[in-house]
Formats: C-alpha cells, sequence, structure tokens
C-alpha cells in the first residue's frame, strides 16, 4: 500500500483519545515533525470534553519507529492513542479524497433513542450505504445529527431506494429525517417561504375570527376537511368567508394582535436573515392580519388573501385572485424570480393540503407537522413543534444561532 506520488511511503493511521485539554495535538506533530512525515488527513471530535483525533500520515521509512515515537510522545499529556500501519488500517485503496459523500442525512428526535439510530444505521446497512462522518447539529429543542452518508453505487435508482427507506424508518421509530445531496447544493438555498396558519403562528386565523363572529365550530369542520385534501380549497375559503358576513373590520386587528408565533419562529427568520435569505410568507389566509405579522419579522414579501369591507363590516367576499393552491405555487414562482432566485434554491414550508404545489415547486419542500396528504409528497416532514428544526435541516447548528445571537447582544436563555 502506497501513495500515487510517493510509492514507497507506507501510510500510518494514529487515533488518539482522552481529555480534551491544550497542548494535545502539537505534542503528536512535533513528534510526527521528527520523522519527516506527509500528513494526509486530519479529523477531530470533542464530546463532552473527551477528545478523539484522527491523523492519516504517509512516512518515507521505518514507521514502527514512528508508532514508538507518538506513544511516548502522548502518554506525556496523558492521552491514549492506537497506531495502525499499512495493511492494519483496512482494505480500501489508500487515495486521500478519493471519495465523497453522496448524501447529507439529518436525524431529528426529543428524546433521540439509541433504538432509533440503531435502527437507522442497521436500514442503512442493508442498503450497503457507508456512514462517512457524524456531527452533532442541535441539543434544544430537539436532538440533532447530521450524517454523511455514501451510497455504493451513485445512480437515480439508489437515490430514490435512499430516499423511501428512510422515510419508512422514520415512521417506524418515531424520528424525524431528512435526506438530501451532499455537495454545494445544499448550502445554496437562498429564499425560504412559509405558510402561516399552523406553520408559522399557531392555530388557524379563520377560525379565530369565526370565534368573533360565534361560528368557529362550522368553519374548523370546513378547515379540517380543506387541509385533509377532502375540498376544494377555494370552495371551502368561499365557504368559511361567507360565514363571517356582518363582522366588524376592527376584527381583523384584534386577532393579528393576538396571533402567537410557532416555537423557533422567531430564531428561523432571524438567522435565515442573517445568512442573507429572502424570507416570506404565501398564505391562504388575509392580508389584513398577516401585514403586521410581515412587519414584526420583517419579512421581504408575502401574498394572502384580501377580504372585502364595505361600510366598515365583512360582506362575507374575498376579492381579487384566491390564493388556493395552485396559487401559491404561482406566487412562490413570482417571488423567486423577482428575487432572481432559481426554484431549485428555494425551501418550501407549509402544513396542509393546500401547500402541495408550493412544496413540489421549491427545491426543498418541508412538511412540517403535516396532513398525511403533505407529508407524502414533501421531501422531508418534521413532527416536533418547533420551526426552528428547519435550520438544522439546512445544516445550521444549534451553537452557530446561539453564537451569533450572542454576537448580536441577544439574551436568549434556554427555558
Amino acid at each position: 500500500m502506497s501513495t500515487p506520488d510517493r510509492p514507497s511511503a507506507t501510510p500510518v493511521l494514529i487515533t488518539t483519545t482522552g481529555p480534551d485539554k491544550p497542548g494535545v495535538s502539537s505534542v503528536l506533530f512535533a513528534a510526527l515533525t521528527r520523522h519527516g512525515v506527509e500528513v494526509l488527513d486530519v479529523e477531530q471530535v470533542v464530546i463532552r470534553d473527551q477528545l478523539v483525533l484522527g491523523v492519516l500520515v504517509a512516512v518515507a521509512s521505518d514507521p514502527e519507529a514512528l508508532q514508538e515515537a507518538v506513544e511516548q510522545a502522548m502518554a506525556t499529556v496523558g492521552m491514549q492513542v492506537e497506531v495502525r500501519i499499512g495493511p492494519a488500517i483496512g482494505a480500501q485503496p489508500f487515495a486521500p479524497g478519493s471519495r465523497g459523500s453522496t448524501h447529507v442525512l439529518v436525524v431529528l428526535g426529543r428524546p433521540l433513542t439509541a433504538r432509533g439510530f440503531a435502527e437507522v444505521a442497521r436500514r442503512l446497512a442493508a442498503l450497503n450505504a457507508n456512514i462517512d462522518a457524524i456531527r452533532s447539529v442541535a441539543d434544544y429543542p430537539v436532538t440533532g445529527l447530521e450524517m454523511h452518508v455514501s451510497v455504493a453505487a451513485d445512480t437515480t435508482e439508489a437515490d430514490g431506494e435512499l430516499r423511501s427507506v428512510i422515510a419508512d424508518v422514520a415512521a417506524e421509530v418515531g424520528l424525524d429525517l431528512a435526506v438530501e445531496r451532499a455537495g454545494l447544493a445544499r448550502r445554496a438555498k437562498r429564499l425560504v417561504v412559509f405558510d402561516v396558519d399552523s406553520t408559522l403562528v399557531q392555530g388557524e386565523v379563520i377560525e379565530m375570527l369565526g370565534a368573533h363572529a360565534g361560528v368557529e365550530a362550522e368553519i374548523r369542520q370546513v378547515t379540517e376537511a380543506a387541509m385533509r385534501g377532502e375540498l376544494n380549497f377555494t370552495e371551502s375559503l368561499e365557504h368559511r368567508v361567507a360565514l363571517l358576513k356582518g363582522l366588524p373590520e376592527s376584527a381583523l386587528d384584534e386577532v393579528a394582535a393576538t396571533l402567537e408565533l410557532t416555537p423557533g419562529a422567531r430564531t428561523t427568520v432571524r438567522t435565515l436573515k442573517r445568512l442573507g435569505f429572502r424570507c416570506g410568507v404565501v398564505s391562504g389566509g388575509f392580508t389584513r392580519v398577516i401585514d403586521r405579522l410581515v412587519a414584526d419579522l420583517g419579512l421581504d414579501f408575502a401574498a394572502a388573501n384580501e377580504l372585502e369591507i364595505v361600510d366598515g363590516r365583512l360582506t362575507g367576499r374575498v376579492v381579487g385572485p384566491v390564493v388556493d393552491r395552485p396559487g401559491k405555487a404561482a406566487a412562490l414562482r413570482r417571488f423567486a424570480a423577482e428575487y432572481g432566485i432559481p426554484l431549485a434554491q428555494c425551501v418550501a414550508v407549509g402544513d396542509g393540503a393546500n401547500d402541495i404545489d408550493m412544496l413540489a415547486t421549491a427545491g426543498m419542500g418541508v412538511a412540517f407537522n403535516a396532513k398525511p396528504a403533505l407529508r407524502e409528497v414533501a421531501d422531508t416532514a418534521l413532527s416536533h413543534p418547533y420551526l426552528d428544526a428547519v435550520l438544522f435541516v439546512l445544516g445550521v447548528t444549534r451553537a452557530e444561532v446561539e453564537a451569533a445571537d450572542a454576537a448580536d447582544g441577544l439574551d436568549l436563555t434556554r427555558p
């Protein structure tokens, strides 16, 4: 076993473990320097103050002397070390960077159980998919791990099989699992659009208006049927709005003032905007209610329905084009075009059947605590009531979020 450039060189893999402390790397690399090695790869992880440091080197001669020197050096700093030489490293041909991961899998749980993770690993192994690396992306409000995975044969069929298996195992073990292709495209997202009702905010706005009009129960029945995909959204909207006829327009402002954001919503928007994302909402709700939300969160764009008001009261009709299921997808395409952002770089987040076309149009569709009809077509489904889980799916870590908040002087102590 040798390198292409140094045919006589022997690869040596050094793995150091023990308490994390200053000086470990400097002591190890000082020993390596004395033997004139070529450094080929380095990986390090710290888990709860315990260090695991792996270094792959190539040595021109006397690898056993290098092993002895490394073992003695690590003993001086109280670290354990394992050294493997040549064939003992493994059967895979020695070629640094010869194979990158094909997919990134994000695993989220509250809790993330050993049983659940073991089943994910087992199903990956059954596909002959290798786990190349794992890192933590969150410890609050959910536990999140990001796994870089390589499939044996990188084909369209293998990609589809991996996604199918991951969807099945997610349902079986109660974890949220998201799969994306590895590479630059994963980090190229630039626009995120949110549904409003039961996504960006808690509850359904039209039901809140119904409570003011004394018809909340009737409206809820129609809403639930529409979200399940049992009713045409436009017809259901017209029916529900008709029930609001005569309601004072002041009720719109009263409802707007009482909207409660979904946990993690403000953090999600704030973090995405720091990263340069365009963020907005496309809603089957009502502009008069949503405008305050747009201003509060500093959103870049919004599309919603317009209620007709005459003499200070709702007429029970919607004016202008209805933002229904196809209308939501059209709005996403319009906003993406306005900002010059390809649809492949857009993310859509929603919860109901009327979000199906919008999620299918976006490069990534996220079903958030969604109805079955939407979960079936989404790229990933999140079942925990924390919107900031969207950040973890996009590769942003909780530590990065908290560090950015601290740098901006925000005191956001965890509950």
